[in-house]
């Protein structure tokens, strides 16, 4: 038996009046997703536990049967993991976003107008962490480049538990009131934030950037601290060989910790442009290699939820179903062994909101020798209208291997 398990991530939203009252998943043309669906387990899943904030680190390891309640420590650490790095008990990882801040006034007055500097390419961003590292790095703290807009801070002794803001929730506001504060004991978090601007606004990649009719990457945010984290083997706990497939590092970094084997793509770049075929290949070929199982995440539908993009998250769900969906199905048909397909979004991004809510999502799980009664639309209204929901999201991989 093989297990496909594909997360668009961020793919359920709202119905938008744009779109003739239709979510995007209802808009998007996925004759792959809908055939499967026929014939599938149809349902809707929490896979972030009342309390925690909906992020993806939560999510993924729920859908991956790790519970967020005992596991979950931050997505930063995650990430260093993802980027090698080796992190000691007493350090503790920030995710550090390069994001775009207006010109103007005083640093708490200023307004963020993208979490993302317009998804800055990972070579421009690896010159301006570089100079965050050389003027504000020391014996205690060093900054680690990432990929695009994605980046990490390792501090010795640094505080693990301090409330952050996300900057994709607070997109077109004041920034002063999200700050760290002083009197919460964020007062260094504050002035290295506010230095960066300093450091970053007239950076030679900036200026070329500004020249080019783009936003700056002029400001660094911290958020999501966490210390080392510890995950269960997976091998150990399901008995399968597993394989993960994505861009960010995030989720490598969940895989990479639980003892699965992470796979690049060339060409991934976590948006709405990445190397859809590229993924479909390298999940083949996972398969082809031993893989029982293989885990692709498609950062696209996401990142256009948070950047509002209407258009491009149908067309990321439709690229999702017919360049890596398709190709994938049809391998494992014609290889004539069982197989199962598990499909789902790891929490709803929609457009309206431009970040991640704690909503239920649909899921669709597809046993090659069963059939199910399933729905004609694999979309949210028909998953929640068969009234089949999964409360505990770290739950349903025992529905679907077992």
């Amino acid at each position: 038996m093989k297990y496909l398990v594909l997360i668009p991530d961020g793919m359920a939203d709202e119905k938008i009046e744009a779109l003739g009252g239709k979510t995007p998943m209802e808009a998007a043309n996925k004759p792959m997703m809908n055939m499967l669906a026929k014939n599938a387990i149809i349902g809707t899943v929490s896979n972030v536990p009342d309390g925690m904030v909906p992020e993806s680190d939560t999510a993924n390891m729920a859908i991956l049967s790790f519970d967020p309640k005992i596991y979950s420590k931050g997505r930063s650490p995650l990430e260093a993991v993802s980027m090698g790095l080796e992190m000691q008990p007493d350090e503790t990882a920030y995710r550090c976003n390069v994001v775009t801040l207006t010109d103007d006034g005083d640093y708490d007055d200023k307004i963020i107008l993208d979490h993302s500097a317009d998804e800055i390419t990972t070579a421009e961003a690896d010159k301006l962490i570089k100079a965050l590292d050389a003027a504000l790095g020391n014996e205690y703290r060093r900054f680690y480049t990432g990929v695009s807009y994605r980046h990490c801070l390792i501090w010795k002794n640094g505080n693990d538990k301090y409330d952050f803001m996300r900057p994709h929730d607070i997109l077109g506001r004041r920034i002063g009131e999200y700050l760290p504060k002083k009197e919460n004991g964020g007062e260094e978090f504050y002035r290295l934030m506010k230095d960066s601007f300093e450091i970053l606004n007239h950076h030679p990649v900036n200026e070329a950037r500004r020249a080019r009719g783009l936003k700056p990457a002029n400001s660094a945010w911290l958020w999501s601290p966490g210390k080392k984290p510890q995950l269960p083997n997976f091998r150990e706990k399901w008995g399968l060989d597993a394989a993960v497939i994505s861009a960010v590092d995030l989720i490598k970094g969940i895989g990479l910790c639980a003892g699965m084997r992470s796979i690049d793509v060339e060409g991934a770049t976590g948006n709405v442009h990445t190397n859809y075929e590229g993924k479909a290949n390298a999940a083949i070929e996972a398969f082809r290699d031993g893989s029982d199982y293989v885990y692709v995440h498609v950062e696209g539908p996401d990142e256009c939820g948070h950047r509002a993009e209407l258009e491009n998250k149908v067309r990321s769900v439709e690229l999702i179903d017919q360049k890596i969906l398709k190709p994938v199905y049809d391998y494992l048909v014609s290889t004539g062994e069982e197989f199962r397909i598990m499909i789902l979004p790891d929490h709803p991004t929609p457009i309206r909101l431009r970040t991640h809510t704690i909503d239920p999502v649909p899921f669709l799980i597809y046993d090659s020798a069963k059939k199910y009664d399933g729905v004609e639309e694999f979309c949210e209204a028909s998953a929640e209208a068969k009234n089949n929901y999964v409360s505990c999201g770290h739950t349903l991989m025992e529905k679907f291997i077992r």
